[in-house]
């Protein structure tokens, strides 16, 4: 006859092992208690088909790192797999993070082979001596696979979490704009960066630059941040070069914070007049994080340059010196053992410091691109060469699209605007503006309606093109090289700290007046 089990029996069985059970604790003492779990525990994972892993917050006197890590990697799937969850924004962070509540699971899967994950909280029972305050709740992931999956997923496992975490911690994390501290000094901590958090707009859709050109420099940005086997299958550093060089206003600091902001890196903008030995610059290199970009901008005139060799009465005068050898602190008038050598910058960029960190940028800006040594634009450290030219016609469409609100459509297909926007391509084209230029005129003309915004453009397009035509192109351009010349001039004389600078600054904008009224002058006398 088969025996049926009813609720009151059920209950009867129930209360009878909790009586046994109080027994047992009366009689039994706690150690010996403690003995008969950890064997039947024993038992227990022998029999099992599953083994655990328990991956607590605090390891010992120190974070686990690996629980963080967890912890963000569990975020991703726990939005959308989990029904109740932990919500959380960490400090400098742009987003939200999920996570999974108290004793709750989520089931994973890597390679085929499934995993779940329980966070186990449980309150901490207080010590009567600790040197270290520690968080009232203990708490810890549980990871559960099965015993012959075990070799199959570990360690790749891990290091897939611990990589995933970092890619999510990058991108939440806001950006950081980061200088060198003067002189080389430290702070508190021993770091030779400061850093301000990096809010820059600036995106490859809002840069006003040929479109073609910037799908190459986007792919070749991408083969990059995709590349790590690539550069470990061929013995390379894991490091990239990009030389930036036109004439100023043309777009050269909005190409690095777009660059910045596609990537999702921080930028260290290296002040090289702030460097007094190769030594420091060194130690600069090795403070910079992975996924980052080291900017040096104006290379050709940010510090004093002499020639390879040279001697002492040719250092002390840098106009006429080329770049080959020798950076020469602006804080000392002749040549110092303190100094950065080319070397120093050559090794800087490719040499064996420049393996510090992985996935590195380079990036040096100038003016003039003729007057930088060649060791210092071969490939493996100036690796893609960019010129910044002037304002384009794709480049002006949208630099109109930006201010004006005028969509690519209206300006391709609109008929009203085919003879206007025929006569800004062929102005564009003879005026030699920069986008800096063309972007203060829009900023001026919003007042204006778009049509009438551009009608005002293109008259100053065409004043432009009439001062070039007049003046020449040396006198008249803003963009020209006697132009680019005076303002390095100006920079010079603003950066050197000598009072006879004062006087040089004094005279170059005596010069500039003198030239811009006989322009005006010559225009004037045209039109009459």
């Amino acid at each position: 006859m088969k025996e049926v089990w009813t609720f009151g029996s059920v209950v009867s069985l129930l209360g009878a092992l909790a009586f046994l059970q109080s027994v047992l604790h009366s009689v039994l003492p706690h150690e010996l208690r403690h003995v008969v779990a950890k064997f039947v525990q024993r038992i227990f994972n022998n029999f099992s088909a599953y083994c655990y892993f328990d991956i607590t917050e605090i390891d010992g006197v120190s974070t686990n790192e690996l629980y963080g890590a967890v912890q963000l990697y569990l975020s991703s799937s726990a939005s959308v797999s989990a029904s109740r969850l932990s919500l959380s924004r960490p400090v400098n962070s742009s987003a939200f993070t999920f996570g999974l509540s108290n004793n709750d699971r989520l089931i994973d899967s890597f390679a085929g082979i499934t995993a779940i994950w329980e966070h186990v909280v449980t309150q901490r029972s207080s010590p009567s001596f600790s040197w270290r305050s520690l968080p009232d709740e203990k708490r810890s992931f549980t990871l559960r696979i099965r015993k012959k999956d075990k070799p199959l997923i570990l360690p790749r496992y891990l290091d897939h979490i611990m990589e995933v975490a970092a890619d999510i911690r990058r991108r939440n994390q806001d950006r950081l704009l980061y200088t060198n501290s003067r002189c080389g000094s430290m702070d508190a901590r021993g770091y030779p960066w400061e850093s301000v958090p990096f809010k820059h707009p600036s995106t490859f859709d809002t840069l006003a630059m040929d479109p073609i050109r910037k799908k190459d420099i986007i792919a070749d940005l991408r083969r990059f941040a995709a590349g790590k086997s690539f550069y470990q299958k061929t013995g390379r550093a894991w490091k990239r070069g990009y030389l930036l060089y036109g004439p100023p206003g043309t777009g050269k600091s909005s190409m690095i914070a777009a660059m910045a902001n596609f990537l999702g890196y921080d930028i260290y903008d290296l002040e090289l007049t702030e460097v007094q030995t190769n030594s420091e610059l060194r130690k600069l290199l090795m403070k910079t994080t992975s996924k980052s970009i080291i900017v040096i901008e104006d290379i050709d005139c940010s510090v004093s340059l002499t020639t390879r060799g040279s001697s002492p009465h040719a250092a002390a005068n840098p106009a006429t010196c080329s770049m080959d050898d020798i950076f020469i602190s602006p804080a000392s008038a002749a040549v110092s053992t303190k100094s950065v050598t080319l070397s120093g910058l050559l090794n800087f960029t490719d040499g064996l410091w420049s393996c510090c960190g992985s996935e590195k940028i380079f990036v040096f800006t100038t003016n003039h691109v003729e007057k930088l040594d060649p060791a210092l634009l071969r490939s493996g450290r100036m690796d893609m060469h960019i010129h910044m030219s002037y304002c384009s016609f794709p480049a002006l469409k949208i630099l109109i699209r930006n201010y004006l609100g005028i969509s690519e459509d209206e300006l391709e297909n609109g008929k009203e605007n085919d003879i206007l926007i025929r006569e800004l391509e062929a102005a564009v084209e003879a005026a030699e503006i920069t986008p800096a230029d063309v972007s203060e005129v829009l900023i001026k003309s919003k007042r204006y309606e778009k049509r009438k915004a551009m009608e005002e453009l293109l008259n100053v397009l065409k004043g432009k093109a009439a001062g070039r035509r007049c003046g020449g192109a040396a006198g008249a351009s803003l963009g020209s090289k006697e132009a680019e010349e005076e303002e390095e001039q100006e920079k010079r004389a603003l950066d050197s700290p000598k009072e006879e600078n004062s006087e040089d600054f004094e005279q170059v904008c005596d010069k500039k007046q003198g030239k811009k009224t006989e322009l005006e002058g010559q225009i004037l006398e045209k039109e009459e």
